[in-house]
């Protein structure tokens, strides 16, 4: 279930291209008003994508894809691994009951072929080979996967993208509008409990062979980009991927935090996802952390996928600012 971590692609700069031609010929007027709705992206990749209209039957191959998609009011049709979707992003539920086209990272193009869509969406994290296999069954619009150079923005950048490319641009405004209203009634809120500039690590964990291993979220993760907008510093002090920002630790690596705000998101759908509860409640080292022993730990909501857009990163402010400021 976990986010696979791989050197993503530059996103070149969307464009939207509207063409038309005149004339008062009836057949030809038809031809006019079809070439005027015709629409012309470059994407990620660097790959011209032109669709004759905004796409209608669109599949998405990655979760942070399919809840953009959602709230952009477009029901996927195809959506990768709909199980592991509905587990650990019901911050945007699905409002369809999409065809499963498979993994994530190994999609089916049998199963998308059959959906006839108007359009598909990858990341970059898709091998080229897949994406190539893709093209030959339908336009493929491929978005950055992640920037830990500048990861809030990116997640902007790939709802405007997709945004264009299903004729929703106006609602694409309307959700960053609201998530820049959350961040300020986040940040206010924080400043307000005195905890402006506040040390806070945010993590998740998992158990792999008995042992754990933690993941620390830096300030080139989305979750990381995020709470610096909040107002609050990132006590991790270990170094992310060049993509989605993310380090890895154990737990001698959670002492070099210090005395910080702690929180983390697991999931009851995957006993491996909760070590923070689970094996560490009796390990010597995670007793003896100074926020372990004043009870600043705080387990987040089960459901906020931590690469997801704008609406998951809402509900992630709501539940940070609940925690942290709950007396």
């Amino acid at each position: 279930m976990r986010r696979h971590l791989l050197t993503a692609a530059v996103l070149t700069t969307a464009a939207l291209t509207l063409t038309a031609c005149g004339t008062t010929e009836p057949a030809s007027d038809a031809k006019a008003d079809k070439t005027a709705e015709r629409i012309t992206l470059t994407d990620a990749s660097g790959q011209k994508v032109q669709l004759d209209g905004p796409a209608k039957t669109v599949v998405g191959t990655e979760w942070n894809i399919v809840e953009s998609l959602i709230s952009l009011g477009v029901d996927p049709a195809g959506v990768a691994d709909v199980k592991g979707y509905k587990t650990w992003n019901t911050a945007v539920p699905l409002k369809n009951a999409p065809k499963d086209i498979g993994t994530r990272g190994e999609p089916s193009m049998d199963t998308i072929a059959a959906l006839k869509p108007d359009l598909i969406v990858a990341t970059t994290d898709l091998p080229p080979a897949a994406v190539k296999q893709l093209r030959g069954v339908a336009p493929v619009l491929a978005v950055k996967a992640a920037d830990a150079a500048d990861p809030v923005g990116q997640m902007t950048k790939n709802l405007d993208l997709i945004a264009k490319a299903t004729g929703t641009t106006e609602q694409a405004d309307k959700l960053k509008k609201r998530f820049e209203t959350k961040l300020a009634e986040g940040k206010k809120a924080l400043e307000g409990a005195g905890l402006a500039g506040a040390p806070y690590a945010f993590a998740d964990g998992y158990i792999v062979s008995n042992q754990v291993s933690i993941r620390p979220f830096t300030s080139g993760s989305l979750i990381g980009g995020v709470n610096e907008k909040l107002g609050l510093k990132n006590a991790w002090t270990v170094k992310g991927d060049p993509a989605y920002g993310l380090g890895a630790t154990d737990v001698e690596g959670l002492t070099k935090i210090g005395d910080a705000h702690f929180a983390y998101i697991g999931n009851d759908g995957d006993e491996n996802s909760t070590p923070f509860t689970g094996v560490l409640a009796k390990d010597k080292v995670w007793t003896s952390l100074p926020f372990v022993k004043k009870g600043d730990v705080h387990r987040l909501p089960d459901g906020i996928w931590m690469f997801g857009g704008p609406e998951s990163m809402n509900t992630y402010i709501d539940s940070v600012v609940a925690a942290l400021t709950k007396k």
